[in-house]
């Protein structure tokens, strides 16, 4: 495998508080790879700095042999970065379908007049679009629910939605904030096993903020632990699990009898 994501001593500060210090990490291709830590650990800032929603104070953000640093967000799209949030962000008032076409506006190039007229390659854009989003719906499992308006469906098929528009866009590197918080067991376990399948099946890189320990520890290639906005452990699974410091972090120094 190869990088396909680096941080180099990325640091961000906020007046005197540093949210993240001196942080560097490697997502490879074709990987899931996957950032924990307690709360308030920086894990949404440097979410943050990826997707060029701030930028940092120093360091560097590398993704796919271009600097991200001076990136505005949504050029992050044509690059092939995609993002889904922690709190729902849908078009709870439009169908599944008309969701994930919005996920294909990083794909179109036609002119204004080709577009209004719906004729030369806007239409082979919108039919292109189409044959993507069958595609999606399919992979995910949504045929049944199709053209329902999305806040009508139960919250584990919104988050489905908000992860099908992602995709819309073919991204090389996927970024999942916090997906499976607030979900069901059965609602977990379908996530869980679309990641894997991303992975396997359509070969996207995934970056994950995670709570759920259980998912992290059963499909993430490696994890990278952060604690007041320090990196303190990276690697397998097993290795961060038997961690000393990832221990202490999460469950507090022992004291001496």
């Amino acid at each position: 495998m190869t990088a396909l994501l680096q941080l180099e001593g990325v640091t961000k500060r906020f007046g005197g508080l540093v949210a993240v210090n001196d942080v560097s990490l490697t997502v490879e291709r074709g990987e899931i790879y996957s950032l924990i830590g307690p709360n308030g650990a920086g894990k949404t800032t440097l979410f943050n700095l990826i997707s060029a929603v701030l930028r940092p104070t120093s360091g560097r953000i590398v993704f796919d042999g271009q600097d991200l640093t001076q990136k505005p967000t949504y050029a992050l799209a044509k690059l092939g970065i995609a993002r889904t949030f922690q709190n729902l962000a849908v078009f709870k008032h439009e169908t599944v379908i008309n969701n994930l076409l919005v996920g294909m506006h990083a794909h179109l190039r036609s002119d204004p007049l080709s577009a209004a007229f719906f004729w030369g390659r806007a239409r082979k854009e919108e039919l292109k679009a189409r044959e993507r989003v069958e595609e999606i719906i399919e992979f995910l499992e949504i045929e049944e629910i199709r053209d329902q308006a999305v806040g009508t469906l139960s919250y584990g098929l919104q988050k489905r939605v908000e992860l099908g528009r992602a995709l819309a866009i073919s991204p090389k590197l996927l970024l999942l904030d916090e997906m499976v918080s607030g979900m069901n067991l059965e609602e977990r376990e379908d996530i869980a096993r679309f990641i894997l399948d991303l992975k396997d099946e359509l070969g996207v890189t995934v970056l994950m903020v995670e709570h759920d320990m259980g998912i992290v520890m059963d499909i993430s290639d490696h994890v990278c632990v952060v604690n007041y906005g320090r990196k303190i452990a990276e690697g397998t699974p097993t290795e961060v699990a038997a961690d000393p410091a990832v221990i202490e972090a999460y469950l507090g120094k022992r004291r001496a009898a």
